[in-house]
């Protein structure tokens, strides 16, 4: 672990974006699912979760420190899969700078009404270069922040959204649009090692942030396009060991794919839960501050153990090859996948 030469893959600090738009956080995710009783019982009755609106075909859920209408969507479809990562802007005239630039990239683009989403003001859609299903909104709802209700804390407890972790086949061409293009800043990355006659690096995995802690978008090489997961902000690592203690007195153990542990990126402490339709949600608390605008992005090498856990136990083989197909914006149709670019270490390396 080290940090970057100044041939370094990835930009320190935040890029100015081309777009000119002034992106906040990330705001919130939504996944398809087959069963919403059974898809209610998981996210509510058992981790937790607080149910804002329930619609004829989808829940509106957020955590205890949110203000926003919600921070996930669980829509019925007839297969899994995961719809728009949507992100926060600063205000509308951020979207009217999004529609130009995706416009001007070639990418498509479909605006979204105020109300069509519940809860939400005016949005606009892309897809991005790889593919993966992208939303911008400048404003939501404003509901009862439960924070300091303590007498109501149900479940796991989540606080607030944090991240999207997506897989796509090209990750340098895919974090140049959210870096350069979107004013993402890097906090950590991994790199090969670069080859023979002075071969650069290439990005084999990226953590991209707007707001002040490690990412809002983590983006790995692999298949794709694909999301991994949703990460949601729990407050210490008790509520983390929570999840899995409901998780297995209810029955379900087997939705627990991975840890509790600890990341080397990131420092974070996790677990990774699949719901009843496989879709993955990371539960996550410790990472670090990121508040200086000349962070100096940490690169891991690809031999690294680290990385991935802290404390050196693997991943199963499901954590690599399983992710949520990606919706397309214009039809709602689930996208094709590509093989990734880089294929030079062992399947089962991030």
């Amino acid at each position: 672990m080290s940090a970057p030469s100044s041939g370094s893959a990835v930009h320190q600090g935040m890029p100015a974006p081309q777009s000119g738009a002034r992106i906040i956080r990330g705001g919130h995710g939504e996944y398809r699912v087959t069963d919403l009783e059974a898809a209610r019982h998981f996210y509510v009755d058992l981790l937790g979760f607080i149910e804002t609106e329930r619609t004829a075909d989808a829940l509106y859920l957020r955590g205890y420190e949110d203000r926003d209408h919600h921070n996930i969507i669980l829509r019925t479809a007839e297969s899994a899969g995961a719809g728009p990562l949507s992100f926060r802007v600063q205000d509308d005239d951020d979207l009217d700078r999004l529609e130009r630039y995706f416009i001007q990239e070639g990418l498509p683009v479909r605006s979204i009404d105020a109300g069509q989403e519940p809860g939400q003001g005016r949005a606009i859609r892309t897809q991005s270069p790889a593919g993966l299903p992208l939303e911008f909104f400048a404003s939501m709802e404003r509901v009862e922040r439960m924070l300091q209700q303590f007498d109501q804390y149900r479940g796991a407890q989540v606080m607030r959204f944090d991240h999207f972790n997506c897989q796509v086949p090209h990750v340098t061409a895919e974090y140049r649009f959210f870096a350069e293009g979107l004013g993402f800043g890097c906090s950590e990355y991994t790199a090969t090692d670069g080859g023979p006659e002075g071969q650069p690096e290439q990005l084999w995995a990226a953590w991209l942030h707007r707001k002040q802690n490690v990412h809002d978008i983590a983006l790995m090489n692999g298949i794709g396009p694909r999301v991994h997961h949703l990460g949601f902000w729990l407050a210490d690592t008790l509520a983390v060991l929570r999840a899995c203690d409901i998780l297995a007195g209810a029955g379900m153990v087997e939705s627990i794919e991975r840890g509790p542990g600890r990341h080397g990126i990131s420092n974070a402490f996790f677990l990774y839960l699949r719901d009843p339709d496989g879709n993955r949600v990371e539960f996550y608390a410790n990472d670090y501050l990121i508040a200086d605008p000349d962070w100096e992005p940490i690169r891991w090498s690809l031999d690294d153990p680290r990385r991935a856990t802290f404390w050196g136990h693997a991943a199963p083989a499901s954590w690599f090859d399983e992710a949520a197909h990606c919706e397309s914006i214009t039809t709602g149709e689930l996208l094709p996948t590509s093989a990734p670019q880089l294929v030079d270490r062992p399947q089962h390396v991030t």
